[in-house]
């Protein structure tokens, strides 16, 4: 079978997911933007980079011509592709899948392929709970439930994800898990103890100190704060918690100041590029993310699971009910509840899960399932042509 994938750029996570895609199908990407070190700062990474991990290789993938005027990932038209139609056209393809309908680039995929009939799957993470006006959500449940049927299969990538579709009345006959991943066996053979002793020991951490990481870019909706102030508290009720933080943002100086404040052994590592993360994760004893809903899931508590550590997430994080709802590999914290996040902290650092709890988590959430689901959908989709 053929099948396209229409993407917004290259991304760290997704390169992985099309290699295994591609020793199973014949599988071609058409990215619709090519994100430059500009795109990577303006997105809150705080610095221009480079990834510096192949994020091409084992797969075929082609870059479509963006003519917008002022191109970019921020705003709808600012990724404006009207040559994906005859790409549809030349390939023959069986299906088509989108990640995601937010750019005017996967509305011409999607619109190009309706015209050929061409069956069109959909895998993104929206779900209820990401901060929404009144007259959004208005409009949304007038129009969403006839729209998002235009898809002809969609991938579910976790708990919140799939009370997002039945929300809008989506047939559940037409819904096909593919739940989000990392590459697992990536991070777990990175994240040595010896990466993560070495690392201890540049940032001046002794080895028996009890480390929370925060991994992710410093901006509002993320509340790295939060973290500090509830180190703060823990650390006043006996746990010598100190915090690491893998990231760049605009709240960088903030959160020197609200450590120093609180007195919390703070060790900032900047921006890491994604050869950088094992060793974060291998220095650190849990990840803490106390993200509100604009976390639509959170790839950084995949990772950390990968690498045999524990997370900590908000109640508001996307990935939360799948990666910490059982209270086994991971825990949570209501939104903005500091004193809860350090009780849950404190636990945690003091009973940590078994290594092989972590791991029956981590495997739900691997390439191999959800490249499953992805070809489940295509058989369902192309037998129905």
């Amino acid at each position: 079978m053929r099948l396209a994938v229409v993407a917004s750029h290259p991304v760290q996570y997704y390169a992985p997911l099309f290699r295994n895609l591609a020793g199973q199908l014949d599988l071609t990407v058409f990215y619709c933007h090519q994100a430059d070190q500009t795109d990577q700062a303006r997105a809150g990474f705080g610095v221009g980079f480079e990834w510096d991990v192949d994020l091409f290789s084992g797969y075929e993938a082609h870059f479509l011509e963006n003519v917008a005027r002022q191109p970019g990932l921020s705003r709808f038209g600012g990724v404006d592709t009207p040559a994906i139609a005859e790409k549809l056209r030349v390939g023959r393809f069986d299906a088509v899948l989108l990640l995601g309908w937010y750019l005017k680039s996967f509305l011409q995929a999607l619109w190009a392929a309706k015209r050929m009939g061409i069956p069109t799957m959909v895998r993104g993470d929206s779900h209820l709970d990401t901060p929404r006006s009144f007259l959004k959500r208005v409009g949304k449940n007038a129009l969403y439930p006839l729209f998002l049927r235009q898809f002809d299969a969609a991938l579910i990538v976790g708990a919140r994800n799939k009370a997002y579709w039945r929300h809008y009345g989506y047939p559940e006959a037409r819904m096909f898990a593919s739940p989000h991943c990392v590459d697992t066996d990536w991070f777990e053979k990175r994240a040595t103890q010896k990466a993560g002793r070495v690392l201890r020991q540049r940032m001046g951490i002794a080895s028996t100190t009890p480390v929370a990481l925060f991994a992710g870019k410093l901006i509002a909706f993320k509340r790295p704060g939060d973290l500090i102030v509830a180190a703060a508290w823990a650390r006043e009720n006996g746990m010598p918690v100190e915090v690491l933080v893998a990231g760049s943002g605009p709240l960088e100086a903030e959160l020197k100041a609200l450590a120093a404040y609180h007195s919390v052994p703070l060790h900032m590592l900047g921006f890491c590029n994604q050869s950088q993360m094992p060793a974060a994760y291998a220095a650190a004893d849990v990840l803490v993310l106390p993200s509100n809903g604009r976390e639509t899931w959170g790839l950084v508590a995949n990772e950390a699971i990968a690498c045999g550590k524990p997370v900590i997430l908000s109640n508001a994080v996307g990935c939360a009910p799948d990666l910490a709802g059982d209270g086994r590999a991971g825990r949570t914290f209501f939104l903005g509840d500091t004193v809860g996040c350090a009780e849950v902290l404190s636990e945690t650092l003091a009973n940590p899960p078994s290594l092989e709890t972590i791991a029956k988590t981590s495997h739900k959430h691997s390439l191999d399932a959800a490249t499953d689901g992805i070809i489940r959908a295509l058989q369902a989709v192309v037998s129905q042509r």
